[in-house]
């Protein structure tokens, strides 16, 4: 039996290799498992970090719109959480309202694992905004959580509007394999090209970015890379713009966007803010300072934060004219495919090696706790 302490991570249907690679440095100290489900959002193939796949509520409904309809009125739940959980010496889960939280959050005491939960959400929606399951599920996950772990400043301060106590919250900011990214071809042959990464739907930007696309020279091309039930429509508005030739749209799997960054000329992470979201971090950000390709985003939620000091250019969201500009001016004034060079500082402190160190201080904090 080992004598590390096992850590398990319940993230529901949304386990994501790239979150989870801090983990795979934490093996020689922790006992670390990743529970992942038949209906995931993301494979884990490539994850060093041992995983199994749970049974959940949404696994035994059919696919489409009924089993969606049903899920959402039953709720998800994993179907047999004590044995996900039990012996285990902390549990770590995320966010607030979710199902995956509340569920563990239930056990804790009984079970006597400590609770840790990442928080990237920035919205304070308090009960007012969330449904009464949900604000049920708040209720509960915020009275026995040990140690919650915002990954930016701006979700601390959101969680303690929230509710939670300033020394249960330590920030913990995510991190990516910077060597990974950071081994690419250093420039493109053919002409200047844009990419857009993020989830197909109206709030990532794409649509503003197709938009600055149009008023920039015939030469310059768009990559949108994502998947998401925006597709049809984004490929019907740039064909209507009369950019079809100009813009490709593609999912990528997350092995490939190295090269897909070191063939950029820029990275733009146009994200618009609506009731119920704005940009809580934006993992691409990190990937292509590691890559050393230029950046230009809106400053909707937490991208300000995350840019802070590293001379990347900042636009208001959805004003396409403004990123149109800061396009010209900036990635594409110079030579397709420049490199630019970020301060060492920032880069590292979005490193897997980074993340890892702050989630073992996290670990070895609660645990420290009689």
């Amino acid at each position: 039996m080992s004598e590390r302490p096992r850590v398990v991570v319940l993230r529901g249907h949304h386990a994501n290799v790239g979150e989870l690679r801090p983990w795979e440095l934490l093996l020689d100290r922790f006992d670390v498992e990743i529970v992942t489900t038949a209906r995931a959002d993301q494979r884990l193939e490539g994850l060093r970090v041992p995983s199994r796949t749970a049974a959940t509520r949404r696994a035994r409904l059919p696919r489409g719109r009924l089993g969606t309809l049903a899920t959402h009125a039953l709720g998800d739940a994993y179907t047999d959480i004590e044995t996900l959980v039990r012996g285990a010496a902390i549990v770590h889960t995320a966010e607030l309202g979710p199902w995956f939280a509340v569920q563990p959050a239930r056990l804790r005491r009984r079970l006597g694992f400590r609770l840790v939960v990442t928080v990237w959400e920035t919205i304070p929606f308090r009960s007012t905004f969330r449904t009464a399951r949900a604000a049920v599920n708040r209720r509960v996950v915020l009275a026995e959580t040990d140690l919650f772990l915002p990954t930016t400043n701006r979700a601390r301060r959101c969680l303690l509007l929230e509710g939670a106590e300033p020394d249960r919250v330590q920030v913990v900011e995510p991190g990516i394999d910077v060597e990974r990214f950071a081994s690419g071809p250093t420039e493109s042959a053919e002409g200047h090209l844009i990419v857009s990464p993020g989830r197909l739907v109206w709030e990532k930007g794409h649509y503003d970015v197709i938009r600055a696309l149009a008023t920039l020279p015939r030469d310059v091309r768009l990559m949108i890379v994502g998947a998401g039930p925006e597709r049809a429509r984004l490929v019907r508005y740039a064909n209507d713009l009369g950019l079809a030739d100009r813009v490709e749209i593609r999912a990528v799997p997350y092995d490939e966007m190295p090269s897909v960054f070191a063939s950029a000329s820029c990275v733009v992470l146009a994200s618009l803010p609506i009731p119920t979201w704005e940009e809580q971090f934006g993992m691409v950000l990190a990937e292509a300072m590691a890559a050393g390709t230029p950046i230009v985003a809106s400053s909707s939620g937490a991208i300000p934060e995350v840019l802070a000091g590293s001379g990347a250019a900042l636009f208001s969201p959805g004003d396409w004219a403004a990123l149109a500009d800061a396009l010209s001016a900036g990635p594409l004034s110079r030579p397709p495919g420049q490199r630019v060079d970020y301060p060492a500082e920032i880069v590292s402190r979005y490193s897997t090696m980074a993340t890892a160190e702050r989630l073992a201080a996290a670990y070895e904090r609660v645990l420290a706790v009689r």
